[in-house]
């Protein structure tokens, strides 16, 4: 390196073995942007002799090509590796770097400032003990800074260090310093920040970085390293019962069979009774499994493989709790949600909620509300837009084992995935369950699906038409439904314009109505094919999300779409309702096709072209396909 640490030199085997010691602390610096984040990590970096000599030299070498500080060494280029990061001299990325001094090792996000990045900065202080929030001494307490504050608060982070940066460029004034402290802690105590550590610093310069400065004697507090060498890493967790949350089973031969996770919480020892989340089994710990050997004991923060008495069902996504002790399960909550993505939040759209190693499907309600957090007002909302912060009801497909995200981490936080992208969408706190996911259980019925098709001598499935408005669904609908009733079969038909008439008359047509309406037609939907029948269902369902939601309503097989497939030329040119023509004059807002997007199916059972298919031809086609007269290829694109 090129500052070596004495006892390195001295001897590495000590040097090696008191490392393994060290208590390990994770933390996160955030704020505004240019607040100097980057530029303090490369500063503790440098000043914990943990640069390498090649690193040094392409440091000072960039420093004199791309930096900023007229050729003096800019610390900020040791963080900022990404090219566009170097260009802009921001931070776009979570940035993770090691380092460590002789009390304590030490992993740090160095965290991006603007808004846009806002996900990024709840990825990397979701993991963090500590948060560093650093303040231009010239600007003074911004949005951003409040921002983050706020999710460093929602997220439990139980340290927190005000960085008052670039002290240097205010002449180490106090009063500047103080201003900025009484600032931040009005709004700390509106959100919950009990207690905070505050330190005037110039991290370009190194003062009260890891040596107190002389240039603020008005200072009586710890420089910044040495506060965060003394901070508390917890312990606490050990206090609460036991919760493995298991990430994999682990079977290697035929001999064994383990449960593998880290400890979320508690402690356990071989003979434990233990409980099997959300199923309720119990059984005792066999052994306690280790690549160093078996372990008498294994507390919070380990990670360890587990053998059971019992030959039990345990899947990955299960929790192993305290047999007398276990969490909740539950597939309702009330939830806090942090929307990470472009496209907003629609209540009703089907998402994948991942807690733990658990992925089970879910859908969101309306927003009770949303939180200024300039203000930390609690304002009304359809929906959530990109970095907005809601509070909201979560409706999940499984119950999932939990705990309250103020009490566990890993137990109560969560993300919502896209279902079609897998993109990551938002992140989550759970606060509660929700009373009614008690007490709303599944009668057992006597006569069931099979017993009911069985009886009309029909398999029950749902056919869903989906095409732009004038693409003949409702036509070929009817003419399918004509041709099945001539048969004998039992059929119903669900048409987008009867049913907005009753079951749907109080939506419109914003994303967030079209999302509900086509969530609503889909459970009717299931129900008609529980009952037995044959179910036309002929929507315009211009989103793949929501047509996806109906299929994985129902069993395999039994949901055929239908692509009813016409040019937007063409459908406009027959404009049967004349309603393209008001919404080319801007007399219908959010109108398929012309202001509001039609997601075309990517893998239909079946397309009809309508352009060169009469709607005659296409209800055979479908009827065929139901008959089983069919081969693949000549009725799906």
């Amino acid at each position: 390196m090129a500052d070596q640490s004495d006892l390195i030199a001295r001897d590495i085997d000590a040097y090696l073995d008191a490392h393994q010691h060290k208590s390990l602390l994770r933390f996160i610096t955030c704020g505004s942007v240019d607040d100097g984040k980057s530029t303090l990590i490369g500063r503790l970096l440098y000043d914990s002799k943990m640069i390498f000599e090649d690193q040094m030299a392409a440091l000072e070498a960039d420093s004199r090509r791309v930096g900023t500080q007229g050729g003096d060494i800019d610390f900020a280029l040791l963080v900022d590796g990404l090219a566009a990061e170097r260009e802009q001299g921001i931070t776009i990325d979570v940035a993770y770097r090691f380092f460590s001094t002789e009390k304590r090792k030490f992993i740090v996000a160095d965290t991006p400032g603007h808004e846009q990045y806002t996900r990024n900065m709840v990825t990397g202080a979701s993991t963090a003990d500590a948060a560093v929030i650093l303040i231009d001494a010239r600007r003074g307490v911004l949005t951003q800074t409040r921002r983050h504050a706020y999710l460093v608060s929602l997220l439990g982070i139980r340290h927190v260090v005000l960085a008052v940066n670039k002290m240097d460029l205010m002449g180490w004034s106090q009063s500047v310093f103080d201003s900025i402290v009484s600032d931040f802690r009005a709004f700390a105590g509106q959100i919950g920040l009990k207690t905070f550590d505050a330190i005037p610093m110039s991290a370009l310069r190194g003062d009260n970085i890891t040596e107190p400065s002389a240039h603020s004697p008005w200072y009586a507090g710890p420089p910044l390293m040495s506060l965060l060498e003394t901070l508390e890493v917890g312990d606490a967790l050990q206090a609460d019962p036991f919760r493995l949350p298991v990430q994999w089973v682990n079977r290697p031969n035929l001999d064994f069979r383990g449960f593998s996770g880290q400890i979320a919480a508690g402690t356990v020892r071989p003979g434990d009774p233990v409980r099997v989340l959300p199923s309720g089994k119990t059984s005792t710990v066999a052994r306690i499994v280790t690549t160093d050997g078996d372990l008498s004991l294994a507390v919070a923060g380990q990670s360890i493989t587990l053998t059971l008495a019992d030959e039990i069902d345990v899947s990955r996504g299960d929790v192993l709790a305290s047999a007398d002790a276990p969490p909740e399960a539950a597939d309702q909550f009330e939830a806090t949600v942090v929307w990470m993505d472009d496209e907003p939040l629609l209540p009703g759209r089907p998402y994948l909620l991942k807690i733990g190693a658990k992925l089970v499907g879910a859908t969101i309600t309306e927003p009770k509300h949303k939180v200024n957090v300039n203000t930390l007002e609690q304002q009304p909302a359809k929906r959530l837009e990109l970095n907005e912060i809601g509070v909201c009801n979560l409706s999940l497909d499984a119950p999932v084992a939990f705990a309250p995200y103020v009490e566990n981490k890993d137990l109560g936080g969560f993300i919502l995935i896209d279902r079609i992208s897998n993109r990551t969408v938002g992140a989550g706190l759970l606060h509660f369950a929700l009373r009614r996911a008690h007490n709303i259980h599944w009668q057992a019925l006597s006569v069931d699906k099979a017993a009911r098709a069985t009886i009309k001598n029909q398999k029950g499935r749902v056919v869903w038409l989906t095409g732009l408005s004038g693409a003949g669904k409702s036509t070929i609908a009817d003419l399918v439904e004509k041709r099945l009733h001539a048969d004998g079969r039992h059929t119903y038909l669900l048409d987008g314009d009867n049913v907005r008439h009753g079951l749907n008359r109080d939506l419109g047509f914003t994303e967030e109505d079209r999302v509900e309406n086509i969530r609503r037609v889909a459970e009717v939907s299931k129900l008609m094919v529980d009952a037995g029948l044959i179910v036309l269902v002929s929507f315009i369902s211009p989103f793949r999300a929501e047509r996806r939601l109906a299929r994985d309503l129902l069993g395999e097989g039994e949901f055929v779409e239908v692509h009813v497939d016409t040019p937007l030329a063409v459908a406009e040119a027959r404009d049967v309702k004349g309603l393209y023509k008001k919404a080319r004059a801007g007399e219908v807002k959010n109108f398929t096709g012309i202001d509001s997007p039609y997601e075309a199916p990517e893998s239909p059972e079946i397309v009809v072209d309508t352009t060169t298919m009469s709607p005659e031809d296409a209800a055979e086609r479908i009827v065929a396909w139901l008959d089983g007269r069919f081969s693949t290829e000549d009725f799906a694109i």
